[in-house]
């Protein structure tokens, strides 16, 4: 339950009028069970699945006069999933796997309509619970001390939860809706090993592309507040095409390591037309190349000091808000 009241002063002012009142409550009660079959010497398969009963009571919202009391709801979902795995020899693996997943919304999502200052937010007691499928293909292989995968992923998700932001006048207004299709294929290549290039070097990293877009979003309201396809094919917001990991640890001797790791992210969008194209401003998504840096020495017995940078290179980011710059931090630790 969330209250809030007018107040003037509020370190010595009493509560004033209400301002807004909401609540409610939400239960999910789950069972999955899964058995693995090796049902030949180089195959195995895992199949599973999950079935949750959700039940939503007890919500209500207010803000002048008597609450508005919404209906109890309850569904029930199963959520199968499949994995294969084939050992082609000692180095070399491949996997597929399927599955179903479903998120349903949350209380402040069904009834935690509030406004506070410039800022409000829309509830939606009606919204509907997120489905998606997703595949995956993959393959390892192992190259002495490292090792190599590549995967293939596609996911389908309908109903997709999303908080949809927009400016009306000088107040910002969020409303959860059901975004009704979002197709999501993408690649993923990872590498990690250890001794690489030289003796006490271990590498991991990874890159992915994406291609995620709104496929289906009858519902979608423009800034005009009438129904439009504005959306479609437009890229699922704050999900870029590119991303990029990489982290370096060198164990200098066996008590002091010193690791080095970068992360880069293609530009990103907010919003669910796209139209948020400058992402390096307040309420923006952007765009970043981020590298920290972290030394560890292991001095005693039960002693291990740290010292690190975080955001070396000071790139200035932002995700609705900014990101920290350059920031440092010192370690002292006591192991029993």
């Amino acid at each position: 339950i969330l209250r809030s009241n007018i107040v003037g002063n509020w370190l010595v002012d009493p509560a004033g009028a209400l301002s807004s009142n909401v609540g409610g409550k939400a239960r999910t009660q789950s069972v999955y069970a899964q058995d693995a079959w090796q049902f030949a010497p180089q195959w195995k398969a895992v199949v599973g699945a999950r079935v949750e009963q959700w039940r939503t009571y007890a919500g209500f919202t207010q803000t002048t006069g008597d609450p508005k009391i919404y209906p109890t709801r309850e569904h029930t979902f199963v959520s199968p999933k499949l994995a294969l795995a084939f050992e082609a020899n000692d180095i070399l693996a491949f996997k597929a796997s399927l599955g179903r997943a479903v998120r349903m919304p949350t209380v402040n999502e069904l009834y935690g309509a509030t406004t506070v200052a410039n800022l409000q937010f829309i509830n939606d007691p009606n919204i509907k619970p997120e489905k998606s499928w997703t595949t995956e293909l993959s393959a390892e292989q192992q190259l002495g001390t490292a090792t190599l995968r590549a995967t293939a992923f596609y996911e389908v998700v309908r109903d997709s939860l999303f908080s949809d932001r927009r400016s009306v006048g000088a107040t910002t207004v969020n409303r959860v809706v059901n975004v009704g299709k979002v197709v999501t294929p993408g690649i993923e290549l990872a590498m990690s090993g250890n001794d690489m290039l030289i003796g006490g070097l271990d590498v991991s990293g990874s890159v992915t592309w994406v291609d995620s877009r709104i496929k289906e979003n009858d519902g979608y309201v423009n800034l005009d507040n009438v129904l439009s396809d504005d959306t479609i094919n437009k890229r699922q917001p704050r999900v870029p095409e590119w991303r990029a990991t990489v982290l370096l640890n060198y164990h200098v001797t066996n008590d002091l390591n010193v690791a080095y790791g970068a992360r880069y992210s293609g530009k990103q969008y907010g919003l669910l037309d796209n139209s948020d194209v400058n992402g390096f401003a307040y309420q923006g998504t952007s765009k970043y190349f981020v590298t920290d840096v972290r030394i560890n020495y292991h001095f005693a017995k039960q002693w291990t000091a740290a010292v690190g940078v975080d955001n070396l290179n000071n790139y200035q980011y932002w995700n609705f808000h900014p990101y920290p710059q350059r920031s440092y931090t010192a370690e002292l630790k006591w192991d029993l």
